[in-house]
């Protein structure tokens, strides 16, 4: 049912020179290790906003863009984990159901 899902409509400069150079990433992720999960987390938290566990939305000029690309691989265990980031550009959109939820931190359970 349309009524039950949440959409937003999006565009993004296609142009690679657009006036203020800043791209729209989605960065998600599949870390085996808690520790580390929590680490990375707090890490995106410093370029965008989390949408879901594991996925953050950010809206980051070049440079810092850049520096993020060159940072994760330090936060990661390259056997085990996973990690993906999307520049995003051009008309899209973004459908999303059930419950939004703010995620500033990630609950970790120690046994």
């Amino acid at each position: 049912m349309e009524e039950d899902r949440l959409r937003e409509d999006y565009y993004f400069q296609v142009i690679e020179n657009y006036r203020d150079n800043r791209l729209f990433i989605l960065i998600i992720y599949d870390i085996v290790d808690n520790k580390r999960r929590v680490k990375f987390a707090k890490f995106l938290q410093g370029y965008g906003t989390r949408v879901q566990k594991s996925a953050f939305e950010a809206m980051l000029p070049i440079g810092k863009y850049e520096k993020l690309l060159d940072e994760i691989p330090k936060y990661i265990n390259k056997k085990e984990d996973n990690i993906r980031v999307y520049k995003i550009s051009g008309k899209s959109q973004m459908l999303s159901w059930g419950v939004t939820q703010d995620w500033d931190q990630e609950e970790v359970i120690l046994i």
